[in-house]
């Protein structure tokens, strides 16, 4: 089984410094045959620069640059569709949720499911630092919202943590039109309309106080993307993929090489 680790990041630099070791001890700890895919999404820092200087020590790091900064849910489409995995991961790059949680989400995969998503709600208790109180108000009512407008009935539809086979992968990413941040739904979406086999996980999750949301401002960009995606359903956009898969280039490294 081959693993693909997607990490978006605009202006990451200092969370990828600390991030990307830990990600890298993972597998090396598992021996996982495995690609790391760093999505720069226009930063203006030396976020590009941190990628490949982890690069030049682990072959098997891969940094693909947006056309400027075009948003989150742009990254996270674009390192999938240029993922080589048999499972890919999206991941925050500060790891909110720990990235040993994934062996959770790979587990649900392994165990049938074709998407596995994080949730830090379904127990609250293994959150090791909770969110403000306002962002949690307002995640309640997004939530509320999302199950009325889009009909998706999961506890958590925005932790940044959530893994795809392959198959999934590209029914899913192919079809999403959502760029920025309130493309989480839109994946869960498409995924209950073309019918794949959706659970959502238990994972530890701390709260990262540089979050760079804004409860206010983004939060109504989100409502709008959210009716947008009962829009496109409404007029078929959906049906077919609006997005080129990249053929897999498979070149596996042994557990031994990704350690060096």
């Amino acid at each position: 089984m081959y693993y693909s680790f997607i990490i978006p990041a605009y202006n990451e630099s200092e969370r990828l410094a600390t991030s990307l070791p830990k990600v890298f001890a993972y597998i090396r700890e598992r021996q996982m045959q495995a690609e790391v895919i760093v999505v720069n999404d226009g930063s203006s820092d030396d976020t590009a620069e941190i990628a490949r200087s982890f690069a030049s020590r682990y072959p098997q790091t891969r940094l693909l640059e947006n056309p400027g900064n075009r948003g989150k849910g742009y990254s996270v489409r674009n390192g999938m569709l240029h993922a080589n995995g048999d499972v890919l991961l999206f991941t925050d790059a500060d790891l909110s949720s720990p990235i040993y949680e994934a062996t959770k989400l790979f587990a649900a995969i392994d165990r049938g499911a074709e998407v596995a998503i994080g949730s830090r709600w379904l127990e609250a208790g293994l959150q090791t630092e909770r969110q403000p109180w306002y962002r949690q108000l307002y995640g309640r009512l997004f939530n509320l919202a999302l199950r009325m407008v889009l009909g998706l009935k999961y506890r958590d539809t925005q932790c940044g943590f959530k893994a795809f086979t392959r198959a999934a992968a590209q029914t899913v990413f192919s079809r999403q039109r959502v760029e920025r941040w309130g493309f989480d739904p839109e994946l869960l979406f498409l995924a209950n309309k073309f019918h794949l086999r959706t659970v959502e996980v238990p994972v530890g999750w701390a709260h990262d106080h540089r979050s760079k949301i804004n409860p206010i401002r983004d939060g109504l960009k989100m409502g709008v993307e959210m009716l947008a995606v009962r829009w496109n359903d409404l007029r078929r956009m959906y049906e077919h993929p609006s997005t080129t898969i990249e053929e897999p280039q498979i070149q596996p490294a042994a557990p031994a090489e990704i350690a060096k």
